[in-house]
């Protein structure tokens, strides 16, 4: 639901490529060098050198005297670009173009004065327009650098025209020592919108530190936690979820704040918007989020991913789907009403934009237009494309506990029988009602219950502790009903689960007692219908756990604050940024975008899934109670949820309790392959500890993730210190782990797994019919016990 699977051309997201030497840890400002080809020069003679796709160059004629640099600039142009060929703006810089002043770059001498130990002055030189290729825009530059200026350590970048430009980076060729290269890959704002200039720093090592222009940078990326974000900026900062309701406009929007003692949550980039009148806790909302600049989509990928148009679809979508259901508090009245989405479609607002619903969202809509009336038909998932009735049977069932959208919940039972950890004064007795006696009867004599346990066969989801104390206040929203629930399964002698039992419970309430219930696999049709009703429960609470959890809080949530402190901490040369970088990208923005439209009052997770609007606190009660950085890695958090032992002779170090677990299988794979990339770039960079003991800039980076970003958990024993080159590879494996191979597991099977919803229903809306039977509720369960539910 979050995040969509990534193209991009034209921005660098490479992944940083091994250098021959560690980069300068003296000053904790890092750099690092490259090899280059030396360029053959003779006195008095200009040789040149060719500019290449995407970058700045220089063309050097060398005297004895001075180098003669004329450095060509490589801007990308926009589709804003395309489309404002007119205006008066347009028309301004195309005067700035005209007289040769539309960037001025500033070099600036990695070597001090000698004689006044100060920085040396730089040297100024306007970029005027050559050339224009495609989405290229060239532009040349002059300077003359005098022969004891030294080599070049960085480059100011000023932008005389009126808009933001793409600066895409930097390559100054000609020097004797080889090519001197400066990644910039960020918009440049314009000098009317505000005068400081951009600094870039290059590639390669220099004996000078750069403490003050770096601490200038940090400046300008940390801000000064003062007034309102604005659209541009560039600046990283942190703040609580305190803007997910509206209460001005709708006092039914007004939420708590989440992050904080009261509800521990990671924090989020703060925005800075004024409070609310009703609410000095709230901050106002408004119709775009803050995000800094280069964290915000590019325009390919906002073509593939845009608020306004996501939020068009859903208006116009909505209403529509509205009319295929009878009763709105009821949902389809029957499972035909669902499949006629897929074989008849349902009819459309007029939208007669050509290729309006295909662009859109291909891999989810069929248009077919008759010339009378468009009809919308929802693509067939591949899982019922396979078998219609898939997700009816148990195996099925079972089988996507480990393959399935939320594979990384199971757990395997290590203690009987089963026992609550509630206050039993509040919640009612402890024991849980899976006897003995019922998992024997299920295994049918195999082995006994005792045995079972032993011989490491039994398996469970279980979500009664966490959900039961939300069950009486979700029970009071419209169109939701919630239990604490516990599935166990059986492992075959074929290697496969079998689900045994169900229990839902409902805590003391309303006057009455705990109630609880068992339901099991059942031949009698009533047994086989209240069976399916209760796997229709246990569904709702996957669908809840694994949007709320393992997809927002863990890949998305969590990750915030290594990006945030990452770009406050971390220089730009800093090669561990420069690993990080492309795993981070557009995470904010889609975050950003979340706050917006998914998880906010009354968004798409409030009124589609269970929690309603206790979303965001059942959100917060999982991070306090259940996230640790360290069970984030794959292997630990196995072992953690007892999938797994430790074994030197297995493979990848550990032996799966199941052995056909995909999710483990394929991740562990991925998890070396990762973990064996970064060692080797770990081990580069810090030949010993006390290379990264000493690297301040990586020290304050972490700091500031375990005290600032996941602030609510300071304090915790398991966060992990950096002291030894082992310590860094795990901490920089999990967080690549999580931001690609376990995001890619929770992600991409949605519409796979959750396209046809009675697999994965997002809410149940009554109550089980044995909790209080009644005559009108048990009718409707002997004559349509498909919609009690």
């Amino acid at each position: 639901m979050l995040k969509p699977q990534l193209h991009q051309s034209h921005l660098s997201t490479k992944i940083p490529f091994l250098l021959p030497k560690p980069f300068i840890h003296g000053s904790g400002h890092a750099s690092f060098p490259v090899y280059s080809r030396s360029l053959s020069t003779k006195a008095n003679k200009k040789v040149r050198a060719g500019y290449k796709h995407g970058s700045i160059k220089s063309i050097a004629s060398v005297t004895q005297q001075s180098t003669d640099v004329k450095a060509v600039v490589t801007v990308k142009q926009t589709v804003v670009d395309f489309w404002t060929e007119i205006g008066i703006e347009r028309g301004l810089d195309d005067f700035t173009d005209l007289f040769g002043k539309t960037l001025l770059l500033e070099l600036v001498s990695a070597e001090l004065d000698p004689k006044t130990g100060l920085e040396k002055p730089s040297i100024r030189g306007y970029a005027h327009k050559i050339d224009h290729e495609g989405e290229d825009i060239k532009y040349e530059a002059d300077f003359v650098v005098p022969p004891d200026f030294g080599e070049i350590g960085a480059i100011f970048v000023e932008n005389e025209h009126h808009k933001e430009m793409y600066l895409h980076d930097v390559v100054l060729n000609g020097f004797p020592a080889g090519p001197v290269h400066v990644t910039c890959d960020s918009w440049i704002h314009p000098k009317f919108d505000n005068k400081k200039k951009r600094i870039f720093f290059t590639n390669k090592k220099h004996q000078m530190d750069w403490q003050k222009l770096r601490k200038e940078e940090l400046e300008t990326l940390q801000g000064n936690d003062n007034g309102e974000r604005k659209k541009g900026e560039r600046i990283y900062d942190y703040d609580v979820y305190n803007d997910l309701g509206n209460p001005d406009s709708d006092p039914e929007t007004a939420r708590p704040v989440i992050g904080g003692e009261e509800h521990p949550y990671p924090r989020r980039c703060r925005t800075g918007r004024p409070r609310t009148e009703s609410d000095p806790l709230t901050e106002t909302r408004s119709s775009s989020f803050y995000v800094p600049r280069d964290e915000e989509f590019s325009e390919i990928k906002m073509g593939t991913f845009s608020a306004k148009t996501l939020k068009s679809v859903l208006h116009a979508l909505v209403p529509s789907l509205s009319t295929a259901i009878v009763d709105s508090d009821l949902g389809f009245p029957f499972f035909s009403s669902i499949d006629a989405l897929f074989n008849e479609g349902i009819n459309l607002p007029p939208l007669k934009k050509q290729g309006f619903w295909k662009d859109l969202l291909p891999n989810l809509f069929r248009a077919i237009t008759d010339g009378t009336k468009d009809v919308l038909k929802f693509e067939t998932p591949d899982t019922m494309e396979r078998d219609r009735f898939f997700w009816f049977r148990d195996e099925e069932f079972a089988r996507q506990t480990l393959s399935g959208l939320n594979p990384c919940t199971i757990k395997m039972v290590t203690e009987w029988p089963l026992r609550s950890k509630l206050d039993p004064e509040i919640y009612g007795p402890q024991e849980s009602a899976i006897t003995t006696e019922m998992v024997e009867q299920e295994i049918k004599g195999f082995m006994t219950c005792g045995e079972a346990v032993k011989a490491q066969k039994l398996f469970i989801l279980d979500y009664h502790d966490l959900f039961l104390p939300f069950v009486s206040k979700i029970r009071e929203l419209k169109g939701t009903t919630l239990y604490g629930s516990r599935t166990l399964f059986f492992l075959t002698h074929e290697g496969t689960l079998r689900p045994l039992a169900i229990e839902l419970t409902r805590p003391p309430m309303d006057g009455k007692p705990q109630w609880k219930q068992v339901f099991r696999p059942a031949w009698h049709s009533t047994g086989v219908w209240l069976w399916r009703l209760a796997k229709a429960h246990v569904l709702a609470h996957e669908s809840g756990y694994h949007q709320l959890i393992s997809h927002w809080l863990r890949t998305h949530c969590c990750t915030e604050p290594y990006i945030i402190a990452a770009h406050r901490q971390l220089s730009e040369m800093h090669p561990i940024y420069r690993l990080l970088h492309p795993h981070f990208r557009y995470t904010m923005e889609i975050n950003a975008l979340a706050r917006q439209y998914l998880i906010n009052a009354k968004g798409i997770i409030e009124t589609s899934f269970f929690p309603g609007k206790y979303s965001m606190e059942l959100s917060s009660v999982v991070y306090d109670q259940e996230w640790r950085f360290d069970y984030e890695a794959l292997p630990k958090d196995l072992i953690n949820r007892a999938m797994a032992v430790e074994d030197p002779s297995a493979p990848h170090g550990l032996k799966l309790m199941v052995e056909d677990y995909p999710y483990a299988n394929d991740g562990l794979v991925l998890w070396d392959i990762i973990k064996e990339w970064v060692s080797d770039y770990v081990n580069h960079y810090y030949s010993d500890s006390s290379l990264i003991v000493s690297d301040n800039e990586l020290q304050a980076w972490w700091t500031e993730v375990r005290t600032v970003g996941h602030a609510d958990k300071k304090d915790e024993p398991w966060w992990p210190v950096l002291k030894t080159p082992q310590d860094l590879i795990e901490t920089l494996t999990t967080i690549i782990w999580i931001a690609s191979g376990h995001h890619a597991a929770v992600n991409f099977g949605q519409y796979t797994y959750a396209g046809y919803f009675p697999n994965r229903p997002t809410t149940a809306r009554m109550n089980m019919p044995t909790e209080d039977p009644n005559d009108e509720l048990l009718k409707l369960f002997w004559e349509k016990p498909e919609i009690s539910n």
